[in-house]
């Protein structure tokens, strides 16, 4: 999360790992202890390789199969065949439950053993291990709330390698976050927003200026956490007036505020797109002026009057104010309701955070799309405003 401000994401919505069956985790469906899980399942032969995803359609004994790899297949189950459900959190199949065909549900994942059928997109099950929808659920809601309880995030202003300590800038508040061997690391897609795709990652791969979101153990002032997972990620922070959209592609072109670069963003189903009221974009505007002109004479004065060092003072505590203008905007993006890109047309000034594919590229994903902003990018013509994500659906954690 290549973002200018404080926060937290993945939509890291919330929750991490990759989409998987055997667990439930914020924003995913993936434990990070299933590899153990699906190496208990029965092997198949190799021109039948297990077939895992989410169940889209049941007809009779026919079951239509959104698969992880992206083909959609249908599965047929037998009489006979052996149907099992497995509890969410649960990776030892083990302590999979008998069940039947008739459990199995839209929205429902599942693990099936298969062999060929009489396409490439037709398997008949020999073993299906199921895990209901519902279950998924009620496992996410309890992670999203842990993350939003026990979660915090920002901007990478450091790394110590040594120590494996990462240090966070959240608006003005400084974070530390303390990793270990036993701190799991996951890493965004440079051309996803959904936090499924992320993968398994690492503390070499975190440099200044990601975004990372942090859950674990924190202080009493959330100065500092012991991390338990750590999710981050590249992403850009653009701003600027909408050039043209191409609703048949889901694309839209705007000119970036402070690179002055032309990037085209395509907008996903995946993609949230928000607008702010005119009156609280006004008075958000407003307060974020007077909390910078505030900050520049505190930091003059600070100086001692000095007129070069007030300079600077005055530059550090407007930057101070604006950043945490930031964390309070994208807390009150995350409380506003979502629209579509249908709601947006040309010449609408635009906040947005996006994916990188890679570094420097101008064709970028769109995570967060905030429309309704033209106040707040009249007083910050240059950009530098921001916003982030949350994986607890909050906006930024303290």
């Amino acid at each position: 999360m290549a973002a200018r401000s404080s926060g937290a994401s993945l939509r890291m919505g919330s929750g991490l790992g990759l989409l998987g069956l055997l667990l439930c985790a914020a924003y995913t469906q993936t434990p990070a202890g299933s590899a153990a899980a699906y190496a208990q399942a029965p092997a198949a032969a190799p021109s039948a390789p297990p077939q895992r995803g989410t169940v889209k359609a049941v007809a009779g004994n026919t079951i239509t199969v959104a698969t992880d790899a992206g083909p959609t297949v249908t599965i047929t189950v037998p009489d006979g065949a052996k149907v099992q459900q497995l509890a969410v959190g649960s990776t030892d199949l083990k302590t999979a439950t008998p069940s039947q065909l008739s459990a199995i549900a839209v929205g429902d994942r599942l693990l099936a053993s298969v062999k060929p059928g009489d396409t490439p997109t037709s398997f008949t099950a020999k073993q299906v291990i199921l895990m209901k929808s519902a279950d998924i659920a009620q496992m996410q809601a309890a992670e999203q709330a842990d993350w939003r309880k026990n979660g915090t995030g920002g901007i990478v202003v450091s790394v110590d390698a040594a120590s494996g300590t990462i240090n966070l800038e959240a608006g003005a508040k400084k974070i530390a976050v303390s990793t270990s061997a036993k701190t799991d690391f996951r890493r965004f897609a440079g051309d996803s927003v959904k936090y499924q795709d992320a993968k398994a990652g690492t503390l070499g791969q975190i440099q200044v200026g990601d975004q990372v979101q942090a859950r674990g153990v924190k202080s009493a002032d959330g100065s500092s956490v012991e991390a338990a997972e750590v999710v981050s990620g590249s992403f850009k922070n653009l701003s600027g007036l909408v050039t043209s959209i191409d609703p048949a592609t889901g694309k839209i072109t705007l000119k970036d505020l402070a690179t002055k670069k032309v990037y085209t963003i395509t907008v996903t189903t995946n993609s949230e797109v928000r607008k702010m009221p005119l009156q609280m974009a006004t008075n958000f505007a407003a307060r974020t002026n007077a909390a910078q002109a505030g900050g520049g004479r505190g930091g003059a004065a600070a100086a001692g009057g000095d007129a070069g060092a007030g300079g600077a003072g005055a530059g550090a505590g407007a930057g101070a104010a604006r950043r945490a203008a930031s964390s309070d905007l994208s807390q009150m993006v995350a409380r506003l309701p979502t629209g579509t890109l249908a709601d947006l047309k040309d010449g609408d000034a635009v906040m947005i955070v996006a994916s990188e594919p890679s570094p420097g590229s101008t064709t970028v994903t769109a995570m967060t799309v905030l429309a309704g902003v033209e106040p707040i990018l009249t007083a910050n013509p240059n950009g530098g405003m921001s916003l982030s994500m949350s994986m607890g659906g909050g906006g930024a954690t303290e």
